[in-house]
């Protein structure tokens, strides 16, 4: 879970870089209106973002623009799996999607959310929201989410054929029921958990050089490191590296302003 307050009263653009993980988000301005104003990845930009909202996986970085006014964000990330074991959705028809209050039956749960008195409260209610649709859903693919825990363990070398190797299932049946829990291809998800690996790896301060970073995560050569680079957070790894400081890395992925 991330909790953020910003107490300024200037607007703030927040890029953000795709972690494979969906969540849900709650936002509220000081003013008892929405904080942000828009969310755009390159294909398109959302406006008239609600209070309350559930995102896909998501495979392109986003700009959240908030609006000059302090704020409170509660953001609770999910495993890559959790819409499929939450709601017992195909994971694949939500990708880089936003879901308002009324599309998974959360309406009450936004109601509660802007008449409750405090973050702690919200939080609560959230969780509770959520434990109630895993009572209600809990449908699991096990072996799927067995090779997300081999993925998370070997990020620096792991390949689609390594996992069909591994849990001796073919390759086309694991491609369809990973994209079915995980809502992406495996080797597009692995690439996203690569960079955001990347990432921490640089903001750690233990790699003096990018040329080590790409050498310890077994990219083919520093120009693919580049490439994925650009491609999920639209600056170059040169710049990342001026801005490291600034990142900002958990669970829901790096963001920087």
């Amino acid at each position: 879970m991330r909790i953020s307050t910003h107490l300024g009263d200037q607007p703030l653009e927040v890029k953000v870089c795709p972690s494979g993980y969906p969540g849900i988000v709650f936002q509220l301005a000081a003013d008892q209106n929405a904080a942000i104003e828009s969310i755009a990845i390159r294909s398109a930009q959302t406006s008239n973002i609600p209070f309350l909202f559930l995102h896909g996986q998501g495979s392109e970085p986003s700009i959240m623009r908030f609006r000059g006014t302090p704020y409170t964000t509660i953001q609770l990330v999910f495993k890559p799996h959790a819409l499929y074991s939450l709601f017992g959705w195909d994971a694949a028809a939500h990708n880089q999607c936003l879901l308002a209050a009324d599309q998974f039956d959360a309406v009450e749960l936004e109601r509660q959310l802007l008449s409750a008195n405090s973050t702690d409260e919200r939080v609560y209610l959230l969780n509770h929201f959520l434990l109630t649709a895993l009572k209600q859903t809990n449908r699991r693919d096990e072996l799927i989410e067995l090779t997300l825990d081999y993925i998370r363990k070997h990020i620096a070398s792991i390949t689609v054929q390594d996992l069909v190797a591994v849990f001796h299932i073919s390759e086309r049946q694991f491609q369809k029921r990973f994209a079915r829990v995980v809502g992406m291809p495996p080797h597009l998800y692995i690439r996203v958990r690569r960079i955001n690996e990347a990432l921490r790896l640089m903001h750690s301060g233990q790699y003096e050089r990018l040329s080590d970073v790409a050498y310890a995560l077994n990219y083919y050569d520093q120009s693919h490191f580049i490439r994925d680079m650009k491609l999920f957070s639209w600056i170059s790894p040169k710049h990342i590296a001026m801005k490291v400081s600034e990142f900002h890395s958990d669970l829901a992925g790096s963001s920087y302003l």
